[in-house]
């Protein structure tokens, strides 16, 4: 029924408007099989109940040396990520990076990306690696305890980084 719906739609829209919605899909898609990966996997995913609390225990964590100067001075606002781009924050980096996090124990992650307000809750995911957030962009994962973060971007050239407090 839902496909007809769709059908219908589709045969009634010009071609400019079907590119728009080509984008759109391939959007819906890649979330699609970027969350069927994990979950065959057996991590459960769900939505935080307290996102702004662990996006500010994020703040407070992995960049609280960084004073509001600096902040501004490397759009830390824009991606947070700058601090460790613009190394204000030590960090392993690339391939270092990807191995810690391969390495250090999971179970429980918080999932926050740079452009959403909203947490995503893993459970179950020890064995998340790091080539399973590859197709992600600008996306902060944090164990539960707040020692770690592994931050993959959208720039090729930068990140992904790993940084631990208690190295």
């Amino acid at each position: 029924m839902v496909r007809e719906i769709i059908n219908h739609i589709l045969d009634s829209l010009p071609q400019e408007e079907l590119e728009k919605i080509h984008y759109l899909l391939q959007d819906i898609e890649e979330d699609y099989l970027f969350r069927k990966h994990l979950t065959d996997k057996g991590v459960i995913i769900s939505a935080c109940e307290e996102p702004q609390a662990i996006l500010t225990a994020w703040d407070s964590i992995f960049a609280k040396n960084i004073n509001e100067e600096t902040r501004q001075s490397i759009f830390y606002e824009q991606f947070k990520w700058h601090i460790f781009s613009y190394e204000q924050q030590a960090c392993l980096k690339r391939d270092e990076a990807r191995k810690a996090f391969d390495d250090v124990a999971k179970d429980e992650l918080f999932v926050l990306y740079q452009c959403m307000p909203n947490v995503h809750q893993f459970s179950a995911a020890q064995h998340v690696v790091a080539a399973d957030f590859d197709s992600q962009q600008d996306i902060y994962i944090v164990n539960r305890d707040f020692t770690w973060t592994y931050v993959h971007t959208h720039e090729e050239q930068c990140g992904p980084y790993f940084y631990n407090i208690n190295a």
